[in-house]
Formats: structure tokens, C-alpha cells, sequence
């Protein structure tokens, strides 16, 4: 294919090239998640029923927008305007899939996050590099932060709420944390700017390559949460310059955390050993989790909160998402079954063919998610957001180079993003424009958009370089 191609032909929705069509219909949605999330979907995403009743008779297809705005000026819906569902029914309609052009071109990406509030993108390299791009400005580097003495590359990243701190983890017992707000741009760590580095090892880890996957601030700012291949999870209170909790969590190395919600009582984990693991700090008394949540047959790559403590994702190496009900989750250890291949690693060969139709004989999970691929790398997956979706969608990088979009209720895929030439590891959706920001091992930062016009924007095409050497982080 000629390169010109690649700007044009690049996302495939819903099977069409017509745009976002529903497959199942209405009773058939209903069926196959019967859960009460598909509920609380439909209220943040669904049109009003009174509008959605006049404009249409047809309650199985989406409506019209065109319609719905004649509704709203004919005040159908009593309001006399959109509510926050209404506009997520509309918005939700032009999913951020076309046009790709590139931001910036580096070697292996590994880390892709908005800020909160999306006026600034975060991207992780190898060779403990940070990028930290001002969105309303044009993509301007607002900081271009160069790591010292770290482990291979730069696992994870998290920013501060208030947007002033970014907090760095790598296959190293320190997380640094760096003033993004300062004022020079080049911030080399302890040459030109001062990285404070935050101790996770015990003293006596001795020689051991002691490694953090995962790091997140808590939503206060005050605390930060680790996963650790000590397969512990670490709390660092910031104020107390030290760490307040330690817990032994798993049985393996723990590739992910994340707060549960806003209060930071909850914590959720994922690790190598196939759990998730929910853990309530207001009664950790024993050192136990609260709960169990077993279903995947492989090691947990990653896990995503919906934000409200009760609902959560996470992408296994199975080649699976789960959804989780906390509220379902056990207090043991179910029994799991054996893998088929014992010698499968997923580092170096795709998943077995014979084992991509089992399932776990005690899965807790609500539905599982599958198309995308999940190989050499902790691939990471999310709700789409709640301002311009209504988290009617999960989706999810892929060792194919491809964003997979999926829809909740009914798990069909309804959009591909392909352009990378190699895994996509992370990326991350606009908490408010119809944009989503892809990061490849090929060291592509990848902007897709919903433009309208259905132009590409002008853009330099990949660089085709040297084959690099594989990483697994």
C-alpha cells in the first residue's frame, strides 16, 4: 500500500465505511450484558425517551441527530435543551477514528496521558524520556524531561490533579517526581532541575532489579500508589515524605493499580498471578484484600477504574478485557484450570489457539471483551469518558498496531484505528474533544479526530527505521 494510503484507509467502524452502525437490536443489547451497569449506560448515554419517542419509531437504531435537534428546538422534551445524555448520544455518534497525524516521532513509546483536564499530554520513551506536550498550544514541548540512572525505560507516568507534578516509575526502586510548572523547559534530572526521588525498596532488597509497573496519584494529590514486582503495593504519602502502607499482594508481579474513586479508601490491583484483587483501607487490619476477582486465565496487564468504586476493566494477557462488579467479587482464591501450554510465554509467541475458548469454571467477571491482541508488552485498556460518552465504550491498545473500540453492553467492536507498525501500548481518549492519542513501539504519538470533512490533516509519514531491539514492560 502506498504511503499516501495510509492517511486515508485507516479505520474500519463497525464493519462499514458509512460510519457507526448498531448490529444487535434493542432487546438483543439488553441480553447480552444483564447487568445493571447497562442501565446506568443508557442514562449517561440515551436520549431522552419523550424526544426519542417523537423523533423516531424505530427504538432499536440510534436517533437521528438532525432529528434530535428538531426535537429540542420543538422542546419535546420539556427542557427546552440537551441534557448531559442527550449530548453523549449525539457526541458519542462520531467516534475520534479518522485522520491520523502524527505529533511527535521518537524511539518506542510507551506511555500516553491527557491531564484531566486535557489541556496537557504526557508521552513516556524509551531511554528515560518524558514529553509533556501543551495541548491548547499547539503541541507545544511545554517540558521535555530527560531521566538519569533509570531501568531500561520508563514503565509508567502520573500527573498531579493540580497539574504541577509528574511522578516517573521505571524497572528501579525509585519514583521521581519533577515541577512541571518551572520555567525551563529542558528538565535534566539533577543537572539542570531536581528530580526528588521517592524510595519503594525495602533496605534489604539487596541486588535485586526491584521494578514499578504502575504508579498513580490519588485524586487529593496528597498519596501515590504503586505496583511493584516484589508483587507488593506501596502508598507514599507525600506530606510524610515516606511510605504508609506495604501490603504483600500477590503471588506475582502486580502490573497495575489505581484508586477506586475519588475518596482513595479503595484500592484495585492486578497482577502475573491472574487476580484482581480489591483493597479497603478504612479496615486493613489483617493485611487481606477485601475481595477476589478471578476469571482471567493469564497474567493482568492493566486495569482501569470507571471512577465510581464499584465498577472496573482489566486487559489479561489471555487476549481478553473483563468487566467487574466489585459487589461479586469472592473472599478466596477460586480454582482456576490449566493452562494448555505451560511453556507459552507471551513475550515471544502468540496466544495458543487451543486455549483462546476456555474459560475460568469459577469466572466472576460480567462479560468479556475480545479482537484485540495482548503480547510482548502491558497493554492497556479504558472507559471511554464520561463527558463526551457517557463510558458507553472500553477501549484498548494492540500488538496488531491497532486502538480497538468496543461497546459495553454489547461488546461488539465498532471501531479499529490502525496505523502503527507496531504494538500500540498505550493510549489515551480526550477527556472532552473527539480525540484519542495512540503511542507505539514504532515511536509514533498519533492524534485521531473526528474531523467532519473526512480530510486528513497534512502529516510526515512514519519513519522506517532499524529494527529495534524488544522490550517487555
Amino acid at each position: 500500500m502506498d504511503r499516501s494510503d495510509k492517511y486515508t484507509k485507516t479505520c474500519d467502524i463497525g464493519g462499514t465505511s458509512k460510519g457507526f452502525r448498531t448490529k444487535l437490536g434493542h432487546d438483543e443489547q439488553s441480553n447480552y450484558l444483564d447487568h445493571e451497569i447497562v442501565q446506568l449506560t443508557k442514562l449517561r448515554s440515551g436520549p431522552n425517551e419523550r424526544l426519542s419517542r417523537v423523533v423516531t419509531s424505530k427504538l432499536s437504531l440510534p436517533v437521528s441527530p438532525v432529528k434530535m435537534l428538531a426535537g429540542r428546538e420543538g422542546n419535546y422534551s420539556g427542557r427546552g435543551r440537551f441534557s448531559s445524555a442527550d449530548s453523549c448520544h449525539v457526541l458519542s455518534r462520531y467516534l475520534p477514528c479518522s485522520c491520523p497525524s502524527r505529533i511527535d516521532q521518537m524511539d518506542c513509546a510507551y506511555v500516553s496521558q491527557f491531564s484531566a483536564d486535557g489541556s496537557l499530554l504526557v508521552a513516556g520513551f524509551k531511554e528515560s524520556r518524558i514529553k509533556v506536550y501543551n495541548v491548547d498550544n499547539g503541541w507545544k514541548v511545554q517540558k521535555d524531561i530527560q531521566a538519569r540512572s533509570l531501568g531500561w525505560t520508563i514503565t509508567d507516568s502520573s500527573l498531579s490533579p493540580d497539574q504541577r507534578f509528574l511522578v516517573y516509575a521505571s524497572i528501579s526502586p525509585i519514583v521521581h517526581i519533577v515541577n512541571i510548572g518551572s520555567a525551563a523547559t529542558e528538565s535534566v534530572a539533577n543537572i539542570t532541575e531536581i528530580h526528588e526521588g521517592l524510595v519503594f525498596a525495602d533496605d534489604d532488597d539487596g541486588d535485586y532489579a526491584f521494578g514499578i509497573f504502575s504508579v498513580k496519584f490519588s485524586t487529593d494529590g496528597r498519596e501515590i500508589v504503586a505496583g511493584c514486582n516484589d508483587n507488593s503495593i506501596c502508598v507514599y504519602d507525600l506530606k510524610a515524605n515516606k511510605i504508609t502502607l506495604r501490603i504483600p499482594a500477590h503471588a506475582s508481579d502486580v502490573n497495575a493499580v489505581c484508586f477506586a474513586d475519588e475518596s482513595g479508601h479503595l484500592i484495585f490491583s492486578g497482577s502475573d498471578d491472574n487476580l484482581c484483587k480489591v483493597w479497603d483501607r478504612r479496615c486493613f487490619t489483617r493485611g487481606q484484600e477485601a475481595g477476589i476477582l478471578a476469571g482471567h486465565l493469564e497474567g493482568i496487564t492493566f486495569i482501569d477504574s470507571r471512577g465510581d468504586g464499584r465498577y472496573l476493566i482489566s486487559n489479561g494477557k489471555d487476549q481478553a478485557i473483563k468487566l467487574w462488579d466489585i459487589r461479586k467479587m469472592s473472599s478466596n482464591v477460586p480454582r482456576s484450570i490449566r493452562q494448555r501450554d505451560p511453556d507459552w510465554d507471551y513475550r515471544w509467541t502468540r496466544y495458543p489457539n487451543d486455549a483462546r475458548n476456555l474459560r475460568h469454571p469459577h469466572d466472576q467477571s460480567l462479560t468479556t471483551y475480545k479482537g484485540h491482541e495482548v503480547l510482548q508488552t502491558l497493554i492497556r485498556c479504558y472507559f471511554s469518558p464520561a463527558y463526551s460518552t457517557g463510558q458507553k465504550y472500553i477501549y484498548t491498545g494492540s500488538s496488531d498496531g491497532s486502538v480497538y473500540i468496543y461497546d459495553l453492553v454489547t461488546g461488539e467492536k465498532v471501531a479499529s484505528l490502525k496505523y502503527h507498525e507496531d504494538n500500540v501500548r498505550d493510549c489515551n481518549w480526550h477527556p472532552f474533544y473527539p480525540m484519542i492519542i495512540s503511542s507505539s513501539w514504532d515511536g509514533a504519538i498519533v492524534k485521531w479526530e473526528f474531523l467532519g470533512n473526512g480530510e486528513a490533516p497534512t502529516s510526515v509519514p512514519l519513519k522506517r527505521g532499524r529494527r529495534r531491539r524488544r522490550q517487555f514492560y
